[in-house]
């Protein structure tokens, strides 16, 4: 709520150096809104990660999305780090209107990061994942760990890009030597 960027970047780098400092190779950080605080980073992390937005971003982009919806916390949907990842990638993005963004805001806070999962809120986040369809989006980026508790493949109107699980299997392809260690290490990309 403060918006105290440099406070819980702090807190991430510390998290970051004990990694470091136990061996690993890199980190990955399932926190969507956390990522504003990781590309405020002054200086570069002590060991590389992987950056949800943009991969996210990358699989649109394979999938051949032009325009995709955007559903997470207000400071997700609200903030620079998806609208850059998806610009990088030449993907429009679109995001539900203000009072909607509030709502689904309250919802993820107030319920789903309380374990309260019902109906009214799964039909607030299908209204809105519709809206979207309605104004020519062609998937979802669900870009909260909780959200995919209650929309998923089967009732959602869009295709659905699951940034948690994307996450996880960036990792595991990473740690298994599939593909190439990251190189960003908090800042911009």
């Amino acid at each position: 709520e403060a918006n105290d960027l440099a406070k819980i970047n702090a807190h991430l780098r510390a998290t970051a150096e004990r990694l470091a400092a136990a061996g690993c190779d890199f980190f990955v950080c399932p926190d969507n809104t956390a990522h504003l605080a990781l590309e405020a980073a002054s200086e570069p992390y002590p060991l590389p990660g992987l950056h949800i937005a943009d991969i996210v971003a990358h699989r649109a982009k394979a999938d051949g999305r032009r325009r995709v919806g955007l559903l997470g916390t207000r400071y997700t949907m609200e903030g620079a780090t998806y609208a850059n990842a998806f610009a990088r990638q030449g993907v429009e993005l679109r995001t539900p209107g203000s009072e909607d963004r509030a709502l689904l805001n309250n919802l993820i806070f107030d319920e789903l990061c309380k374990g309260v999962f019902n109906d009214p809120a799964r039909a607030a986040f299908l209204r809105a994942a519709q809206e979207l369809k309605d104004q020519g989006c062609d998937a979802v980026a669900l870009s909260c760990t909780e959200i995919p508790i209650i929309v998923t493949p089967e009732n959602s109107p869009l295709p659905t890009l699951d940034s948690t699980r994307l996450l996880a299997h960036a990792a595991v392809a990473v740690a298994i030597g599939k593909a190439p260690k990251p190189s960003w290490r908090g800042g911009r990309l």
